[in-house]
């Protein structure tokens, strides 16, 4: 009793002073010598452990970096230097050990995430890290890690033994997605990460979801949770989400509604009163910052490529078509030429490659399977939370327009659509009620509103898919960063991971050739020669033979993903005849896409008549080359330089068509032969 009247402040009913937990265990070992009776319970034990790991944290982190948020070993810790409250906030989420970052939309939660997890393995030993986020968002995540820290990131994907052994994989960080959670619960038990990443948490603001509850059953010594709306609707919703980062942070659900919640006369919830107390409790684990508090030290611009998964149905149309740019590709590096049905079929499959990563709906105008719309809601839910932002939102397809629209009019949120198809009469008074209109916040547009327009009170720019052409991303990006805006502006490119927007990305090849605009609107570029369609076709090349690998969305995950964002739009469960899109694919592009030809014969079987009619074109178009000094370039063209004599030479067909080519010639010659003899 002595040795207990010491430790503890009997004066304050026998709390343990923070100052003297250090002397806790010397008093156990002592205890446990007496032979009185004593218990310790697990949950006391472990919140005395955790204050004094955390105080310990603090020592290591003055040493390392005696400045705080300004001190130059920080700016050097990413491939990626931080801003000052970035900075700020990783050694926050350091300190606390587990902690909510709750910045608004747009501020960088994810490398401040990134930044205290290299701090964690740096300097405290973690070398196991779990991510858990959306299923849109995984490559994502796994870009930017690599990216940032330059550290493997391995996405859990594929059934159940495929992850089994990924989770078994020596690599540093784990990505799942919420929906593999409750059956990878063991599997994630044996591999113990040390750190938990959580992303977009107010998805699981409700802990009676299947995810959530499996969620609040992972154990790590170390846990971050990210979200920009921590507190939407109810009071519920920061509570469930608080308690995965510090279970006893707010005391029983029950005491604190009681204590928060002002009810009327008939027991429903009116209000909520003295919730500054409830930011006080929440001080040590939650971090918020707001983007007027930190504008000085924002970049003019900021650009953001998302990634984003694609669902099995759109995968389905993108390699369709995918196909068929293969098969031009290698007609192409046989023969050197390709006819201008071949150059239509091609713009066109590519222009369907495209538009299949928006939603199968501007193909077949009957389903709507795709990410992008949805993430543009959540991504919209989280830039309204200032009430005065607004957005301009691009697309080359008024098509992605309808989709989109369905996402806005289920959340109540006001638009215009700006497109080539309205008057021009009409058009002034559109931006105008944008600029004016305090329930106006997107503003929709396709390419047809890429230049002269003024939208500058918008200061988030959505690209939900990229131009082949870099002036026009930069003239669409123009019409909210320019001269007179007051506000940092933040740019989001949409890209659908592993398919041939990928391909532009890693490979920039619209900055070459492709930048004509051949695919945006360049109905009059279709028949190409000479050199300009070998840059063309090698651009092709490159950036279908680099589109990455992608994993397809399952239809529960698809549905899912769709049902955690609030407010959203059902999926239709139509599905469309994909058949039909291949051989309709002029009625699925835009006004701006040309018309698709129809199927050559013998794509699947060799047709000798068209075999003869594209070597007649081909060498039509090599004698005309010929006879031009400026279209030499032609493939079977050769040029003497000495004496400018020029000379054909003609690739050989494939065996099998060169026998019924010859075959077919034969039978011509023979039928002309009988007609002279008849005469």
């Amino acid at each position: 009793m002595k040795a207990a009247s010491r430790l503890f402040d009997t004066s304050r009913r026998g709390i343990l002073p923070e100052d003297r937990f250090g002397e806790l265990d010397h008093f156990l070992a002592t205890a446990s010598k007496s032979g009185h009776e004593l218990r310790a319970y697990d949950d006391a034990l472990d919140f005395i452990a955790g204050r004094r790991d955390a105080a310990r944290r603090a020592e290591v982190l003055d040493g390392l970096f005696p400045r705080g948020a300004s001190d130059r070993k920080l700016a050097k810790l990413l491939e990626a230097t931080l801003y000052p409250y970035q900075a700020e906030g990783a050694l926050f989420a350091v300190r606390a050990g587990r902690a909510l970052i709750g910045d608004e939309m747009g501020l960088g939660k994810t490398i401040q995430a990134i930044a205290a997890m290299e701090i964690l393995a740096r300097h405290f030993g973690v070398s196991r890290v779990l991510l858990v986020c959306p299923t849109s968002l995984k490559y994502q995540w796994q870009s930017e890690i690599s990216r940032f820290s330059g550290r493997a990131a391995r996405v859990m994907a594929g059934g159940r033994a495929q992850r089994q052994k990924d989770f078994g994989a020596d690599e540093f960080c784990r990505i799942t997605n919420y929906e593999k959670l409750e059956p990878d619960l063991d599997l994630i038990a044996a591999w113990a990460p040390e750190l938990v990443i959580v992303d977009e948490a107010q998805r699981i603001k409700n802990w009676n979801t299947i995810a959530a509850r499996a969620l609040k059953r992972i154990d790590s010594p170390y846990a971050f949770v990210l979200t920009g709306t921590p507190l939407e609707n109810k009071l519920e919703e920061l509570i469930s989400i608080v308690q995965f980062v510090d279970q006893h942070r707010l005391g029983p659900t029950w005491k604190l509604l009681h204590e928060h919640q002002v009810k009327d006369e008939f027991g429903r919830v009116t209000g909520y009163t003295g919730l500054e107390k409830i930011g006080q409790t929440l001080a040590p684990i939650l971090i918020r910052r707001r983007r007027a508090e930190v504008l000085t030290q924002l970049p003019s611009r900021t650009d953001q490529n998302l990634l984003v998964p694609m669902t099995e149905m759109q995968l389905a149309h993108h390699q369709e078509n995918a196909d068929i740019v293969a098969k031009i590709v290698a007609r192409w590096r046989r023969t050197k030429f390709l006819s201008e049905t071949d150059q239509r079929r091609l713009t066109c499959a590519l222009q369907n490659m495209r538009m299949s990563c928006n939603s199968t709906w501007l193909l077949d105008q009957e389903t709507d399977h795709g990410v992008k719309a949805d993430e543009l809601a959540a991504l919209l839910d989280g830039v309204f939370v200032q009430p005065d932002a607004k957005a301009v939102v691009f697309s080359q397809w008024t098509r992605t327009h309808d989709i989109v629209i369905r996402r806005l009019e289920d959340r109540g949120i006001g638009y215009v659509s700006f497109h080539g198809g309205v008057p021009s009469e009409k058009r002034p008074a559109l931006v105008e009620r944008f600029r004016t209109d305090p329930h106006c916040r997107v503003f929709l547009s396709t390419d047809s509103g890429a230049a002269g327009l003024n939208l500058q009170h918008a200061s988030t720019l959505v690209n939900m898919d990229l131009p082949w052409n870099p002036a026009l991303l930069e003239q669409r990006i123009g019409r909210i960063h320019r001269m007179g805006q007051t506000r940092p502006v933040q740019i989001v490119n949409f890209v659908s991971k592993g398919t041939i927007e990928e391909g532009m990305l890693s490979v920039l090849a619209f900055k070459r050739s492709l930048s004509a605009g051949i695919l945006d609107g360049g109905e009059g570029e279709i028949s190409l020669g000479g050199s300009r369609l070998s840059r063309f076709m090698k651009d092709v090349e490159s950036v279908t033979g680099r589109m990455g690998e992608g994993e397809a969305m399952a239809p529960a995950e698809e549905a899912a993903s769709v049902a955690s964002a609030p407010a959203e739009s059902p999926i239709e469960a139509a599905v469309g005849d994909r058949s039909a899109v291949a051989n309709e694919v002029a009625s699925a592009a835009d006004a701006s896409a040309p018309e698709a030809a129809a199927p050559v014969a013998g794509e699947t079987g060799v047709d000798p008549w068209g075999v003869l009619l594209q070597a007649g074109t081909q060498l039509i178009s090599a004698l005309r080359a010929a006879g031009d000094a400026e279209a030499a370039s032609h493939p079977w063209v050769e040029r003497d330089p000495a004496t400018g004599a020029c000379s054909l030479r003609l690739p050989m067909p494939a065996p099998e068509q060169a026998r019924r080519l010859a075959g077919t010639l034969a039978a011509i010659a023979d039928s002309l032969r009988g007609a002279r003899g008849s005469e």
